[in-house]
C-alpha cells in the first residue's frame, strides 16, 4: 500500500507544476521550446503514472492482469474502485500516453492548451475515487 501512497502523491506533485506552469500556454507552447518540452514531459508523467497506479491498485487488489494500459483503467472501473462510466472515458488517457511516447511532433497546440489542460480534473476525480475506493484518507494538498 505504501507504493501506491507514493504513486498518489507523485500524481498529485506533476499536477501541481502542470498547473503552475499552464498560464499563457498557447503563447508559450508555440514560441517556446523549453516550454513545450517541460509541459509535454509533464503531461507524459500524468499519463504514465495514472496507468502505473491503476496497475498497482490491480495488483493491491488482486484482480485479473489488464492485457494493455487502457484495460487497467477499465478493471477498475469493472470493479467499481472507479465509477464505470467516467472509467469508460479515462481510459482514453492510455492513448494519449502512447500519442505523447511517439507522436509528438505533430503535436496540435490548441489541442493540448484547450483540451488536454482543461481536462486535468479527470486526473484528480481518478485520484479521488481511488483514495474512496481504498479507504485513503486526503490530506490537503
Amino acid at each position: 500500500m505504501e507504493r501506491i501512497y507514493q504513486k498518489i502523491g507523485r500524481l498529485k506533485e506533476y499536477l501541481n507544476i502542470i498547473k503552475s506552469i499552464k498560464g499563457d500556454c498557447l503563447k508559450k507552447f508555440s514560441y517556446d521550446m523549453i516550454y513545450r518540452g517541460a509541459l509535454l514531459h509533464y503531461l507524459y508523467l500524468i499519463s504514465d503514472t495514472s496507468i502505473s497506479l491503476a496497475e498497482m491498485v490491480i495488483k493491491y487488489k488482486e484482480l485479473r492482469f489488464p492485457q494493455s494500459y487502457a484495460e487497467a483503467i477499465d478493471i477498475l472501473g469493472e470493479n467499481n474502485i472507479l465509477e464505470p462510466e467516467f472509467a469508460s472515458d479515462f481510459s482514453r488517457i492510455a492513448g494519449f500516453r502512447n500519442f505523447l511516447a511517439h507522436d509528438y511532433e505533430q503535436i496540435d497546440p490548441d489541442s493540448i492548451c484547450r483540451g488536454i489542460l482543461d481536462g486535468l480534473n479527470d486526473v484528480e476525480k481518478f485520484i479521488q475515487q481511488i483514495e474512496e475506493s481504498l479507504g485513503i484518507k486526503q490530506k490537503n494538498d
